[in-house]
């Protein structure tokens, strides 16, 4: 006689089966739960970036610097522009911990108030050569053909331009003394990295099998390239965009302390960290803080 089947017990096959039982259980459970709501690629990115020390101390200090960038005043409330040259070169005092630099100016003040400027061109050309890079690189190694082989030779010609000289030629016939001069330069010539990244991220993921199931389901270029493509090939531009981004804030330091990126009466560290170089012995607290600041900032984007 066969022998009748019983009831599922949920309490007897946990004390049945012992601890493995128990945790294939539990796991079985935490599936269906998480079945109903599905993660996102997103949600477990950031499970896993806020458990990494680095990215937290980076993005700790990166919302700082936005912060300071926005409302400088918050902690620096003295005019950047206001110098007093009985001061000038003097150490720290009550009220200016940062001491004075040549011209009898607040080191401290123009050093909060500086990092508007930075932070705003590296923000914005970075957001520049992602959008043109990533549209560039992304179509060409779609479509591929006579379009791929056209724009990788301008992108060897735009390589082939150092950029240091590059910006001394083209930013010393400008004459105007605010940002976008000096972030139209770096989209000009920061585009064909992140080109060339796209194009290969593009080229590898238009070779899935997802891709070819849509295409064999009448789905058009656009919505390929647009739904399927572009969200499984953006992830080597973020990567390079971001750490990009603390170069470019570097290059604009660089093009200021050459004296061709910006210019007073704006506040830059490169500005400051060049007017500050000459008497380096007799006042070095002049050029250390914009100099740390630059760099601390520098490396935050890098380690984000």
């Amino acid at each position: 006689m066969p022998e009748q089947q019983q009831p599922y017990d949920r309490k007897g096959a946990v004390a049945g089966t012992g601890m493995g039982g128990a945790m294939d259980l539990a796991a079985s459970e935490a599936t269906a739960a998480s079945a109903g709501r599905p993660r996102s690629l997103w949600s477990d990115a950031w499970r896993d970036l806020r458990r990494n020390p680095v990215f937290v101390v980076s993005a700790l200090v990166i919302c700082f610097l936005v912060l300071i960038s926005l409302w400088p005043s918050l902690i620096a409330p003295g005019n950047p522009l206001r110098c007093d040259l009985a001061k000038a070169q003097d150490g720290p005092a009550p009220g200016h911990p940062f001491g004075y630099d040549g011209q009898g100016c607040d080191v401290y003040t123009r050093t909060v108030h500086g990092a508007r400027a930075s932070v705003t061109v590296g923000v914005c050309a970075t957001l520049g050569v992602a959008v043109l890079g990533s549209v560039l690189g992304g179509l060409a190694g779609f479509f591929g053909g006579a379009w791929d082989g056209f724009l990788s030779r301008i992108t060897d010609v735009f390589f082939a331009i150092p950029v240091v000289l590059g910006g001394l030629v083209l930013l010393s016939v400008v004459t105007s003394n605010t940002v976008w001069p000096v972030v139209g330069f770096i989209v000009l010539l920061g585009w064909p990295q992140i080109s060339r990244i796209a194009r290969g991220s593009v080229i590898t993921a238009k070779q899935h099998d997802y891709v070819q199931a849509a295409r064999a389901l009448g789905a058009s270029n656009t919505r390929i390239l647009l739904r399927h493509i572009a969200p499984n090939a953006v992830a080597p531009v973020i990567v390079v965009a971001t750490i990009a981004l603390g170069t470019y804030i570097a290059l604009e330091a660089t093009l200021s302390y050459l004296g061709v990126g910006l210019k007073p009466p704006s506040v830059s560290w490169g500005i400051d960290i060049s007017a500050a170089s000459p008497y380096i012995r007799n006042a070095p607290h002049a050029l250390l803080w914009p100099a740390g600041a630059l760099a601390i900032t520098v490396l935050a984007f890098i380690m984000l």
